[in-house]
């Protein structure tokens, strides 16, 4: 019971914040512009530094050495779960004018926006490294295969060159991450007041990012939300098929059991906020990603400390 509790304090101080960020958006506070705005400022601001200041504070070069081997799980776990998503797209009916986007949202977990506060929330800090092993997996398969999936449903005519999936790629967070890791391996000790920058910066990332989450709840709107097939088989994939993979690939291992936790429950996070925002890009289906971002947010919260349990 003491983990059960422990899961729901957790999932209670994150959805204060998402609460706040939908009641100041009702109110008239944050308007679509102001999202993108928060979004870009998450990102490409105060995740990078998040990561350059506590990676430097907290972890050894052998330590981070350790961990790079371990990305091979949740890549693993990807592929077979984007081999289940063709299966669920004939068991689920899902119509073909989404059916890409369906593959990809049933292989892609929410590691930043959701993933990483949740993980701070429940862990602490010495969840970080396995935070960003899963998010390193998870954000190259999005911009390479999810994308595709995606485009596959829309205007095939729309591009994203080589430069622009590149940049995806390697984004702000995971150069951040990158920086991080070699400051770490070359010995390197930035300056005190640099430092206590990147701290400042870098804890505006927890409640902007969930801030952000409740204006996007919101502006998706509740009276969407819908129970049907595809609905329900995107449901399964993220909060059965992905933990279920993920739980028999670790536990046969010697990795350290809050490694296994953190890989679990990366794999069990809501669908990826960008996936609405890539499928307005190529004219697809970005009503029904919407929809499925606010369903698995919401749901989210009542199956994560369930799985907290069972982990």
């Amino acid at each position: 019971m003491g983990t059960f509790f422990q899961g729901i304090q957790g999932i209670l101080v994150i959805l204060i914040m998402i609460a706040l960020g939908y009641e100041l958006t009702r109110r008239g506070w944050f308007d679509k512009k102001m999202s993108k705005l928060i979004a870009r400022l998450v990102t490409q601001v105060a995740l990078p530094a998040y990561m350059i200041s506590t990676i430097t504070n907290d972890f050894t070069s052998k330590e981070l050495l350790n961990l790079l081997p371990n990305l091979r799980f949740p890549v693993l776990s990807m592929l077979i779960l984007f081999a289940i998503s063709f299966l669920a797209v004939k068991i689920f009916a899902v119509p073909e004018r989404h059916s890409g986007l369906f593959k990809s949202m049933f292989c892609n977990s929410n590691t930043v926006f959701i993933g990483l506060p949740v993980n701070l929330a429940l862990f602490g800090e010495q969840s970080l490294p396995y935070v960003l092993v899963f998010y390193m997996a998870n954000t190259t398969f999005f911009w390479t295969l999810g994308v595709y999936l995606i485009q596959r449903d829309g205007d095939l005519h729309e591009k994203m060159s080589l430069k622009q999936t590149l940049g995806k790629i390697f984004s702000p967070p995971l150069l951040g991450f990158m920086i991080g890791v070699v400051l770490v391996l070359l010995h390197v000790k930035l300056p005190v007041f640099l430092m206590s920058d990147l701290n400042y910066i870098g804890g505006l990332t927890i409640p902007l990012s969930m801030i952000f989450i409740g204006i996007a709840i919101h502006q998706a709107g509740l009276r969407k939300i819908r129970l049907e097939k595809d609905n329900i088989g995107v449901l399964i994939g993220r909060f059965v098929a992905a933990p279920a993979i993920m739980t028999l690939l670790v536990l046969p291992t010697p990795m350290p059991l809050l490694m296994k936790e953190v890989f679990i429950l990366q794999s069990a996070m809501p669908v990826m906020t960008n996936a609405p925002v890539v499928s307005e890009l190529y004219h697809a289906d970005s009503d029904y990603a919407a929809v499925m971002v606010t369903e698995t947010t919401l749901l989210s919260l009542i199956e994560i400390p369930i799985l907290m349990v069972l982990i």
